[in-house]
């Protein structure tokens, strides 16, 4: 399947790298902190063409193509591969910590709200601003924030709870797809909704183990409504592979445009 194969040929390349790495000494928490501060440049250039449709060149500014979405499509690649690496690094060399784990998980938060922030910047600096995107950038940090903080309070008092569709991953491939499509008002409008759907079946999957029930977690082999939902199976099979082709195709050739029904419905003034 499409995600096997992609999945196989990202672990063995990123391995092959982090043993490099390893060779070289850089540790993990060096490739975290190196990925935050990348994606703090992102957010940067969000905040400064957020809104661009095209990058004929790498010139910037009010004299040539904007190419800000485009730098940002790079600062996020080369950050989401220390975010893939650090964890590697940790494994292959016998390096990980509880606080590297911890430091991890505390600047993906700082991540997430460098880009949202990025974005909301642009649309607020605009004139007249979009109150519409504005806010459902704080909406789409919003559900990224409580998708890990869901997790993090049920893993307090059960054992796991990685249900949901949406995780770091997907939310993480989501922000690269858009941005190299210039097409950041369709990923507002699909963060700033969908992933809140992880947390509420988070939220239900820890009352119902708290209640001694045994939530499934794979529909297959479960009651035909549950094999239905195909957003629930797991990776590395072909119901998932054919939400994520949805949700990409979404990414790309959503014609959203700047919208702003908020400012509509205020009317003028």
């Amino acid at each position: 399947m499409i995600g096997r194969a992609i999945g196989f040929g990202f672990a063995t390349a990123r391995d092959f790298v982090a043993r490099g790495l390893i060779r070289a000494g850089i540790g993990p928490n060096a490739l975290t902190l190196t990925g935050m501060l990348l994606t703090i440049g992102a957010g940067v250039c969000y905040a400064l063409g957020a809104g661009s449709r095209f990058a004929a060149s790498l010139s910037v500014g009010p004299g040539g193509a904007d190419a800000y979405l485009l730098l940002a499509g790079v600062l996020l690649i080369l950050s989401s591969a220390c975010d893939m690496l650090d964890g590697a690094v940790a494994r292959l060399g016998a390096k990980a910590t509880r606080f590297g784990a911890f430091l991890d998980s505390t600047l993906d938060r700082f991540s997430d709200f460098a880009v949202y922030a990025g974005i909301a910047v642009y649309y607020a600096r605009q004139s007249p601003a979009n109150v519409t995107f504005v806010l459902m950038s704080m909406l789409a940090f919003f559900n990224a924030f409580m998708i890990s903080y869901a997790r993090a309070r049920a893993e307090d008092i059960i054992d796991a709870c990685r249900v949901g569709y949406w995780q770091r991953g997907e939310r993480s491939a989501a922000v690269l797809i858009a941005t190299f499509a210039y097409n950041t008002p369709a990923l507002l409008c699909q963060q700033a909704v969908l992933p809140m759907l992880t947390v509420l079946r988070r939220v239900l999957y820890t009352r119902a183990a708290i209640a001694g029930r045994q939530p499934p977690t794979d529909p297959r082999g479960g009651p035909l409504h549950l094999r239905l939902r195909l957003w629930r199976w797991p990776r590395m099979t072909i119901p998932y592979d054919l939400v994520t082709g949805l949700n990409i195709a979404w990414l790309i050739f959503a014609p959203v445009g700047d919208i702003d029904p908020i400012r509509w419905l205020a009317g003028p003034g």
